[in-house]
């Protein structure tokens, strides 16, 4: 049983150490749990300051029982052991029998989406939150897209996610796992499915050079979009902010395609953990705001209107950390604008978030451009 209001399950990992930072700096008292207490010691005992937090670090069975037993008495879980379409199912089982609102920072849209459909409704009646997918690559995005939408009559919104750095080792695992599932962009309010081999030169703001995109995984975006009345198309590109990276990824990608997905069903795990394992690098070193950069820009249009935002940013796992760590404080002190499933803007507001990351230095002001 947790004594402590928030819990942060995968404590011991890239993201989870952030989150316990900002928990220490926004004075929350928190649980430290993964599935090795010796590890989750090791990382958090090295956060600076630590020794000022409230926190408590625990070992954790991944079962429903062993995770029932750890949240009873927590408010808010933040989730961060992916990939979430394999791992996430007990722990918003766990969080439904105990009453805690469930947060995660996943980047699959099969696991949102089967989130939505599973669990949203008990959420709901039950007055919880249940926000996957609360992290830099679509909340942030999310923020510029909504501020866009504060000009009425705009119905499509396309975006471009890219940040300047190289994913953690969870991260690269979900990457490869969210290569088996099928990708989604919204059209006339319909999910429309995406070609896995496509790719896009893209004008970067700010940069002279073309960058290079990829669906990643179809992103969040235009499942938190799907019953906004406002909006009937979204596209949405990502990346990282270095071409022969992305090549490899393009390369990749399409080398699964015809010899990984070609092998029987049962074969896929271990055939994509292989290629995963190829390109980890295990911890990545602290995030440099000089070095690793971040830029969301969203191109809002409807039939008379054109709008186009850009969020400029840094550190975007330093943005993941605070904005999981901000969204438990703001439950622990008052009830989410939306219950049930619902994006991290639903919950607690685009423009709340936004200050929250201007407050902590991690964005700037976003660069407001429209035509009507």
């Amino acid at each position: 049983m947790s004594t402590k209001p928030v819990v942060v399950y995968g404590a011991s990992g890239y993201t989870g150490r952030l989150i316990c930072e900002y928990l220490r700096e926004l004075n929350v008292p928190f649980v430290a749990a993964g599935r090795d207490k010796d590890r989750c010691q090791e990382v958090v005992g090295r956060i600076p300051g630590i020794e000022t937090a409230d926190v408590d670090i625990v070992e954790v069975e991944h079962t429903v029982e062993a995770l029932t037993d750890l949240f009873r008495g927590a408010s808010v879980v933040c989730n961060t052991v992916g990939p979430f379409i394999r791992y996430g199912f007990e722990v918003a089982e766990a969080c439904l029998a105990t009453g805690a609102h469930y947060l995660d920072t996943t980047g699959e849209q099969d696991w949102v989406m089967a989130a939505q459909e599973r669990f949203g409704t008990d959420f709901a009646d039950a007055g919880l939150l249940l926000s996957p997918g609360i992290a830099q690559m679509y909340t942030t995005g999310e923020i510029a897209a909504n501020i866009a939408l504060e000009t009425p009559g705009l119905d499509t919104l396309d975006v471009l996610v890219l940040w300047k750095g190289f994913p953690t080792y969870a991260s690269t695992q979900t990457i490869f796992t969210i290569l088996k599932a099928d990708w989604f962009h919204l059209q006339e309010n319909q999910y429309v499915k995406v070609d896995p081999l496509s790719r896009w030169d893209v004008v970067v703001p700010g940069r002279h050079e073309l960058g290079l995109a990829v669906p990643w995984g179809g992103t969040s975006h235009p499942v938190w979009f799907k019953n906004d009345p406002r909006v009937a198309n979204v596209t949405v590109a990502g990346g990282v902010m270095n071409r022969p990276v992305m090549e490899a990824v393009v390369a990749t990608t399409a080398a699964v395609e015809s010899d990984v997905k070609t092998l029987p069903r049962d074969q896929w795990d271990d055939a994509l953990a292989a290629v995963a394992d190829q390109w980890a690098t295990g911890m990545p070193p602290r995030e440099n705001p000089r070095l690793n950069v971040s830029v969301d820009s969203v191109h809002a249009s409807g039939p008379l209107g054109r709008k186009h935002v850009v969020i400029h940013g840094n550190s975007n796992y330093k943005q993941t950390g605070l904005l999981q760590a901000w969204a438990a404080m703001s439950l622990l002190q008052q009830p989410p604008l939306k219950a049930g499933f619902a994006s991290g803007c639903q919950a607690f507001g685009h423009r709340q978030l936004l200050g929250v990351l201007r407050q902590f230095g991690l964005v700037l002001d976003p660069v407001v451009t429209e035509h009507r």
